[in-house]
């Protein structure tokens, strides 16, 4: 049993005993102990004033006094005003210790029976992924590895989008530009071929509007009217009719791009359990127009347009249908959310997307809502802040963003340069360094990322990210491997330590390290609850951090004591193996030596 859980048992007891009163567990709040004062953790008594009937310092000691008496785990307490600040013995933590020590699954929350869709990355096939989708899939995936630790059931998705007007552009511009250009002929991935196309496109769609503004025309009309533009929906309107040459060139392109991404998601050690494809959803959500019409929640326009109407709700009218019959983004993911919450009978569908679509999600949860679907509320939208760089912001359309493959070969290379400025490579043959720069630069990749709570903006330095000291993955990385290396040379001496001895007097800084090992399964819960894989990471770095500080302090393989080294092994051994639940839930790994 947690502390906090043993304090509100224990406590109810001594409220029972002593004022005659069956509380309930919400009426005792429990908190580490504040480092100033002396104590493990602090009983507040102000809610329990109006049934003790006495002051708070009184209502504390006498709290304190029936605890002290009645229990051995309490061996001392110190009242503060309203605070009961309470010191466990030294038998309860080498207890908890015990029970940390031997339960492997140490961490995992019991399953809930419950099934979570999320759905991450959402890539355009017209271009690369790049840094922004960086955040995107790394949350995604770390968030569905905690939701996973929380005992959820969780299918990850991916969303792909591989139709509209923006993917033929580049198709155009392949056929204008390309010389028939494929990755095999120019050695390029797919996507970065893709990409570039559709940089060659907005140049020269660029060119026509100068030429047309500077002929006259205002600027709003050249760009409606600029050639390639035309020629760009055009092509569209062939694909939506079949055309067999447009499909057939769309076919390809989005192959290359396919080929692309699928190196890029390995690299980064992500994956889906389904993909689906906006050219096979895109139609959907028409036949949920005509529900919304026929509820008379949705109007139709002189047009023959379709808009819902939500001024009333504080929100605009939203276009649902154009006048043509055609579907806008939001129609399609009205109909995918029915499709999946009825495919799969999900508890909750959260999609991870920027911060920038806050307004579009509010706005599907609403329709929703009013088409009578009760799960609407299952909806949640994970919110993230955008990556900025040193030098600002990116723009896909004029090439300058920062591709994640060139970003991904940036730190691995900062990784290696790194590594060996500080010798960390001695004695390592060149496929176990290779191994190591990409663990320590994806691991700090990762870590820089999530560290950061997602709806936060945040400035990614690469160089910042890769530096061992301070809040970074290699800090953590570093800390396993020194563990790693500290139990490899006891086995070399024949010392082996699996179980936590009896009778060892521990010191305030393991019974620290204690607490803070104790803590994981309440961080997993919490972060869980926030959808917040930061609250992981920094816990991560709080326990990487105490262990350093209390191995600088502490011998370990020089202790003569036999017990106390075991019991000091073994609290290595756990420190070590909660860092690696902690850390693959970021999908970072852990180098056994560095």
């Amino acid at each position: 049993m947690s502390p906090d859980k043993f304090i509100v048992e224990k406590a109810k007891s001594a409220v029972a005993a002593l004022f005659s009163a069956d509380l309930p567990d919400s009426s005792f709040q429990v908190q580490v102990t504040r480092k100033e004062f002396e104590g493990d953790y602090t009983l507040v008594v102000f809610p329990l004033l109006k049934t003790s009937k006495l002051s708070p310092e009184a209502t504390g000691q006498a709290i304190g006094e029936w605890l002290k008496a009645n229990t051995d785990q309490i061996a001392g307490y110190n009242t503060v005003k309203g605070f009961l600040n309470l010191s466990f013995s030294n038998s309860y933590w080498s207890g908890l210790f015990s029970s940390i020590a031997s339960d492997s699954n140490f961490g995992q929350l019991p399953s809930t029976g419950k099934t979570i869709m999320v759905e991450f990355s959402s890539p355009n096939t017209n271009k690369p992924l790049h840094l922004g989708h960086i955040r995107n899939n790394l949350l995604g995936w770390s968030v569905s590895k905690l939701l996973e630790a929380n005992g959820h059931k969780v299918m990850k998705v991916n969303l792909v989008n591989d139709r509209g007007i923006h993917i033929c552009k580049s198709m155009l511009a392949w056929l204008k530009t390309g010389n028939g250009e494929t990755p095999e002929s120019s050695g390029k991935k797919g996507d970065h071929l893709v990409g570039d196309c559709y940089v060659a496109f907005n140049n020269i769609y660029k060119k026509e509007v100068d030429e047309l503004t500077s002929g006259g025309m205002s600027k709003e009309d050249a760009e409606k009217n600029a050639p390639s533009m035309k020629e760009a929906q055009e092509m569209l309107l062939k694909w939506e009719q079949g055309d067999p040459e447009v499909v057939g060139l769309w076919k390809k392109m989005n192959s290359w791009v396919y080929d692309g991404f699928a190196k890029t998601y390995a690299d980064l050690g992500i994956s889906f359990d389904r993909t689906y494809y906006e050219s096979q959803t895109y139609l959907l959500g028409k036949a949920l127009v005509q529900k919304g019409l026929d509820m008379g929640i949705f109007e139709r326009e002189a047009d023959g347009s379709v808009w819902c109407d939500l001024t009333a709700d504080g929100l605009d009218r939203k276009l649902l249908l154009r006048g043509d019959g055609t579907s806008v983004y939001i129609t399609q993911d009205l109909g995918t959310a029915e499709q999946r919450f009825s495919e799969y009978s999900l508890d909750e569908h959260i999609y991870v997307v920027g911060n920038e679509q806050n307004y579009h999600f509010q706005v599907l949860k609403l329709i929703l809502k009013k088409l009578g679907f009760t799960w609407a509320d299952s909806i949640y939208h994970l919110s993230y802040g955008m990556v900025e760089l040193p030098e600002g912001k990116m723009k896909s359309r004029e090439g300058t963003v920062v591709d994640a493959d060139d970003l991904l070969e940036k730190m691995y290379n900062t990784a290696k340069e790194t590594s060996m400025e500080l010798g960390k490579i001695d004695n390592m043959e060149p496929a176990e360094q290779d191994e190591l720069f990409r663990t320590l630069s994806l691991g700090a990749l990762k870590y820089f990322i999530i560290k950061v709570d997602p709806k936060k903006t945040m400035l990614f330095d690469p160089k910042e990210s890769i530096d061992f000291n301070g809040n970074t993955g290699p800090f953590i990385q570093y800390t396993h491997a020194r563990i790693k290396s500290i139990l490899r040379k006891a086995s070399e001496k024949g010392i082996s330590a699996s179980e936590v001895p009896s009778g060892v007097e521990l010191s305030p800084k393991e019974v620290r390290l204690i607490k803070l090992l104790d803590m994981y399964p309440g961080k997993v819960a919490e972060g869980g609850l926030a959808h917040s894989p930061a609250v992981i990471a920094n816990y991560a770095y709080d326990l990487a951090k105490e262990f350093n500080q209390y191995y600088h302090d502490t011998p370990v393989l020089k202790e003569e004591n036999q017990k106390l080294l075991q019991c000091r092994l073994v609290l290595l051994s756990c420190v070590a193996k909660v860092l690696v639940k902690a850390m693959d839930i970021l999908g970072i790994k852990l180098p056994e030596r560095m």
